[in-house]
């Protein structure tokens, strides 16, 4: 795949090195902005089903 779009790109090396980069960088850039937000509410980062171990009306628990 990347040979393919390395052949496709216009210009020598050099050039080839600079778009490469730019699309590498519009890409993490779309994924930050756009991908990555619509996906995290469908992550379950935030279902925690073990809690730490102390009962609960300890002086850690109402600490916290």
């Amino acid at each position: 795949m990347y040979g393919w779009i390395w052949r496709h790109l216009p210009g020598n090396t050099w050039v080839k090195a600079l778009i490469s980069l730019l699309l590498a960088l519009a890409i993490v850039y779309a994924l930050f902005q756009y991908v990555f937000p619509w996906a995290e509410p469908l992550l379950p980062f935030n279902d925690v089903t073990v809690d730490n171990g102390l009962p609960a009306g300890s002086a850690l628990t109402e600490w916290r």
